[in-house]
């Protein structure tokens, strides 16, 4: 059995107030995950092109106000 599967058997065996506390802890770890990543990202400069993109959109009138 991998890990994945091990993890699934436990999640399987959780009470519903396991599963609540747990569903509340994962998400919050995959939102920091997901934080971290994205930083990292803009500081390697992946969404610069994108950015830029987005400016000259907007200087030409091509965005709506929100």
């Amino acid at each position: 059995m991998n890990r994945i599967e091990q993890v699934e058997t436990e999640i399987q065996r959780m009470s519903l107030e396991e599963l609540a506390q747990f569903r509340e802890w994962f998400a919050e770890f995959d939102n920091e995950k997901w934080d971290r990543q994205i930083e990292a990202d803009v500081i390697v400069g992946k969404f610069d092109a994108l950015a830029a993109q987005a400016l000259r959109d907007h200087e030409r009138g091509l965005s709506t106000k929100l």
